[in-house]
This record gives structure tokens, sequence and C-alpha cells, in this order.
């Protein structure tokens, strides 16, 4: 497929440390090639999708979108721009960073977990749209023990203080009769922990784990992110 652009846009776009006019420099210095020339302008059109453009030697590879995987500590915010907390995209590392990121959904200031960084809006509508209920599964543990009950009442749908009725859920008990996980089909405010309270608990510590077929990679500390392959995202709708 011809992905026909500018060459300064096809690096800046690929590469979230290189501005366009850091472009028009290098190629000035003769350190960018193209299929082999490095006599190129940073103007000059090029087949993002299929020619060979090197910085340095090194291959630019063209990825239309990306898609990165964070496990988010508590302290930083799903947002864009903050000026009073860190925000997700303060942790990612340059190589990764590009024009376009966002978070595919939001997490609590406060809870830890999977955030989905990426520059691919259809994507993220899908991930957050209603009508597709792409599950998220989390990790609970509360102020008081499960009681007898709980999970015959998350698959009825709990009904929040507000009077809001919240969707068919699944909550499974884990090792300790304080921790659980639940599995979400919607995303409203606070809603775990909205779900709780209705049933007189409070939820002390929270960590989103999964988001429709892809799993939070074990080994990724708080605070760090890898990039998902394109093959994997295709597991979102689980």
């Amino acid at each position: 497929m011809a992905e026909i652009m500018r060459l300064d846009r096809f690096i800046s776009s690929q590469r979230g440390d290189i501005s366009r006019s850091d472009v028009r420099k290098l190629c000035s210095a003769r350190r960018v090639e193209v299929n082999g020339s490095c006599k190129v302008r940073s103007d000059m059109k090029i087949n993002a999708a299929e020619d060979d453009v090197r910085l340095d030697g090194e291959r630019i590879e063209y990825k239309k979108f990306i898609y990165i995987m964070l496990n988010k500590p508590q302290g930083v915010v799903c947002s864009t721009r903050d000026g009073l907390s860190p925000t997700v995209l303060s942790l990612i590392p340059e190589k990764l960073r590009r024009s376009g990121l966002f978070p595919a959904g939001r997490l609590d200031k406060d809870t830890e977990g999977f955030v989905l960084i990426t520059d691919d809006g259809e994507l993220a509508h899908r991930i957050l749209s209603p009508k597709n209920h792409v599950p998220k599964r989390y990790y609970v543990r509360l102020e008081k023990p499960l009681e007898e009950g709980y999970e015959q009442l998350f698959e009825q749908g709990i009904t929040l203080s507000d009077g809001v009725k919240c969707m068919p859920a699944r909550l499974e008990r884990a090792e300790s009769e304080y921790d659980c996980f639940v599995t979400l089909n919607e995303g409203m405010f606070h809603q775990i922990k909205r779900m709780f309270e209705a049933l007189g608990n409070k939820v002390n510590y929270l960590k989103r784990i999964s988001i429709g077929g892809i799993v939070l990679d074990e080994k990724l500390a708080l605070g760090e992110c890898i990039e998902i392959m394109h093959k994997e995202i295709k597991k979102i709708n689980g």
C-alpha cells in the first residue's frame, strides 16, 4: 500500500525525539539515506511503506500506529497533560514517543496496572465503546472480607448508591478472603470502588491486569512500558 509523505514528516512521526527542523539539518549533514542515497532533501516525497529510510545507517521502520503497554504506578494520571501530577505520557521513553499518543481509556490516579497508549483512534474507540463490551480484568484488595453471595450480586448487576445499575460483571475469589478478581464489560467512573461501596465494603488496592485478551506482562515493573506488536493487538477483543 502506498503511503506517500514528506521525508521530514515520516521521520518525525516515527521518531518522537526528532523534529522536522532536525530532519532538515540531518539531511544537510548527509546522515539520512533513502534507498541507499544520502543526497536527499527533507521535503522530498517517499513511500513510507516501501522505501528504505535510514538514519546514521539504522533503518527507520514504518509503523502506521504504535501500541504501548504501560504498567501505571499510583500518583500518575491518565491524561495527555496535567499541571499538577505526572501523566502516563511522561513515562514513555524517547524511542517510543511520537506525535498523537494518548491513553486508550483511563485508570484512577491511585489505581495501578495496564494502560494502553496508542495513536490509533479507531482502536481506542473500539475499546471504549459500550456496545463492544471489551472485558477488563482487575485485581482487588478489600478492607473487609468477601461475603457470601458477592459473586451472584455481581452477575446480576450491582445497583450503585445513585441508582445506576451496572452491567453484569464477574467476581472471582483469590486465595485471601480480602482479595478477588473483577471483570467488567463497561467502564464507569470509579466503578469498582462504587460497586463495593454499594455492598458496604471498601477497595483498598486496585490494579488492572488485562484488557480484552491482552494480559499485563508480569515482568513489567511499575512505571515501565513495552511496545505491543500489531499481531498481538488483535487479541484486544478477547
